[in-house]
């Protein structure tokens, strides 16, 4: 499994645009194969910023959502609201505590 961080700044004006967006989407995002689970943070010091957390059977599975037409519709809309670069990190789940 290959966990997904997505962290992305918008200016104020453009904040309820992109949560529109995740709302319409969020369900497509998560039913896409290969995606066993997503979330969004909000940062509470900084509430332009947000994060995507998603769970990913493979590397291949993400690749195949990033070459998507679903991916290549969300990002299109998301692209230009930014206000900063966006950073993302693939990384291995090493423990989890309940």
């Amino acid at each position: 499994m290959l966990v997904r961080i997505v962290k992305m700044g918008f200016y104020k004006q453009n904040i309820e645009v992109f949560l529109q967006n995740f709302e319409d989407t969020k369900t497509r995002i998560r039913a896409f194969d290969g995606c066993g689970f997503l979330e969004l943070y909000r940062d509470k010091n900084d509430p332009s910023i947000f994060f995507t957390y998603s769970y990913w059977e493979s590397e291949e599975a993400l690749d195949n959502y990033r070459e998507s037409e679903l991916f290549k519709a969300v990002w299109s809309k998301v692209k230009p609201l930014f206000s900063i670069k966006p950073e993302a990190w693939s990384v291995d789940k090493m423990a989890t505590l309940e």
